[in-house]
C-alpha cells in the first residue's frame, strides 16, 4: 500500500477508530456473556418455566 500525502491523518483517525470498535465489541460480548451466565438457570417468579417445573397447572 502506498501512502498518499496528507493521508497519514485520516489513516490515524481510521486506526483509532478501528480500536475503540474494537475495545467495544470486546466489552459488549463480555457483558452479553455475564448477562447469559447470570440468566442461566434462572426463572422467574411465575414464568412458564418455574410452573412447568414444580408440576403446578397439571390436573
Amino acid at each position: 500500500m502506498s501512502k498518499k500525502p496528507g493521508g497519514t491523518a485520516a489513516d490515524e483517525r481510521a486506526a483509532r477508530l478501528k480500536a475503540a470498535l474494537k475495545a467495544n465489541l470486546g466489552r459488549r460480548k463480555g457483558q452479553a456473556k455475564a448477562r447469559a451466565s447470570a440468566d442461566e438457570g434462572v426463572a422467574p417468579e411465575g414464568s412458564p418455566q418455574s410452573d412447568v417445573d414444580s408440576g403446578a397447572g397439571e390436573g
